[in-house]
């Protein structure tokens, strides 16, 4: 797999070999051109923000006693009047932290809003939802490494806030297992964390969606704003199923709730989608959206205003630790069938080795918009953001290029040490595009950044 595969604190890789590659093409990376074509015309990027700055320490793996200097795992939120909400973890404090950018990209709060508030353990891998129509409430999940009894660590926590993120109430544990909540397991040693998703509906309910590494999937909702959730739902796996990973959701204007995952212990897993016509209530059986010889990895899933389900992901043609591209497919009678995938991330002569991990969002005017993971070596951590974007309801797309600034070599790789499933685009209905990434120099700095765009749609 184009790789940070990580275990609970282990980072497989041979960081000597690997830092000299990406040092090799780090000119290729900072270049507007990596991919042979020009930053799309039609978007226009701004000056990146730097969010929040740390060490770059990350010692041996002692479970919550680990000694990590370093902060990672950003997340972000945008709204209709373009607020820019950012969550990530401070691993130093072992805590999540938020904060609000206006639309004139200044910071709200003088200093960031601790939203966890549990420094004796290990907070991972937020996702957020910032309520539509409501900028006052603000929705953050996360994975917590709680130890409590199983053979891994990990419970899903929640948290709101119903003053625009100056406050957050006391986090509630929505998983409450043994099981390593928040594990995407590939194999038995190997795995992602931060394998949850959280959305809100169009009658403001929202649905959260958990693996673990046990490998059961699964799903609960709440219809009261966050106040409590329903028992978890089991979706998938469990017995004797490949172990579930990367979950994915989106809901339509109808309330109609999609749930995409993809499998472990598969060399040719494939992409798994499952969907609930009563708002979450209960699902239809789980379908393979396309079988492939490959592994479908890391979907991401939306739908747009004509009801058209819209999904990419990863394929690596030689299992889980080959090289990756983005593929995309989509569905338009409610996922009954979809067209044959297509790969969007450029052709493989490119000057990375593998692409992987997309993220996808729409803005009002069913534009579709990606973005992916760029690793130079398929044995190191990413640098760099991949992008595209379809102004035709993926029909086509303009050819990838590189997010300006998301490669320099000067700030090292990409962040997310524990795992790259991760939710770091999000886009507003007037094309405003918020993207997120963390970089990580070893022993010297860690860095989270916000880069903020204006698509012009036609």
């Amino acid at each position: 797999m184009s790789v940070t595969i990580v275990r609970t604190g282990a980072c497989l890789g041979r960081r000597s070999l690997v830092l000299l590659a990406a040092a090799l093409i780090a000119v290729a990376l900072t270049s507007a051109s990596a991919f042979g074509q020009a930053v799309p015309a039609h978007v226009t990027w701004e000056e990146t923000i730097e969010v929040a700055s740390g060490g770059g320490y990350r010692g041996p793996w002692r479970m919550n006693r680990s000694e990590f200097r370093y902060i990672d795992d950003p997340t972000v939120a945008i709204d209709a009047r373009g607020l820019v909400g950012v969550a990530w973890a401070d691993q130093s404090r072992q805590d999540i932290f938020f904060q609000i950018y206006e639309p004139d990209g200044r910071a709200r709060f003088e200093a960031p809003v601790n939203v966890s508030r549990s420094p004796e353990i290990f907070s991972w891998l937020p996702r957020m939802v910032i309520a539509s129509g409501d900028t006052n409430h603000v929705y953050l999940l996360w994975q917590e490494i709680v130890f409590s009894g199983g053979s891994h660590g990990g419970e899903i926590l929640f948290a709101r806030s119903s003053d625009g993120g100056k406050t957050f109430d006391d986090p509630v544990n929505l998983s409450n297992s043994i099981a390593g909540d928040g594990k995407g397991r590939l194999t038995r040693r190997h795995w992602h964390n931060g394998s949850l998703d959280l959305v809100q509906g169009p009658r403001g309910d929202l649905y959260a969606a958990w693996s673990e590494y046990e490998g059961t999937l699964w799903f609960s909702r709440s219809t009261d704003g966050g106040r409590s959730f329903s028992e978890p739902l089991r979706i998938a796996g469990g017995q004797n199923a490949k172990p579930a990973r990367g979950p994915s959701l989106a809901v339509a204007a109808g309330g109609t709730v999609y749930l995409a995952w993809t499998v472990g212990e598969d060399k040719a897993g494939d992409i798994h989608l499952a969907k609930s016509g009563d708002h979450g209530k209960s699902f239809d059986a789980p379908r393979v959206v396309f079988d492939s010889d490959g592994h479908s990895d890391a979907p991401k899933i939306a739908v747009d205003s004509e009801g058209t389900l819209h999904l990419v992901y990863a394929e690596s043609p030689s299992g889980p630790f080959g090289g990756y591209h983005i593929v995309y497919t989509r569905s338009r009678d409610g996922a009954r069938s979809f067209e044959t995938p297509r790969e969007i991330s450029g052709p493989q002569t490119q000057r990375f080795e593998s692409v992987s991990f997309p993220a996808l969002s729409l803005d009002g005017a069913d534009n579709l918009y990606v973005i992916w993971e760029l690793f130079p070596s398929r044995a190191t951590y990413p640098r760099g953001l991949g992008f595209t974007s379809s102004r035709d309801g993926g029909q086509s797309f303009a050819p990838p290029s590189v997010i300006p600034g998301s490669g320099d070599p000067a700030l090292g790789v990409n962040g997310s040490q524990q795992g790259l499933l991760m939710r770091k685009l999000a886009v507003n209905g007037t094309s405003a595009l918020a993207v997120v990434n963390s970089t990580f120099k070893r022993n010297q700095s860690s860095r989270i950044w916000l880069f903020r765009g204006q698509a012009q749609t036609r």
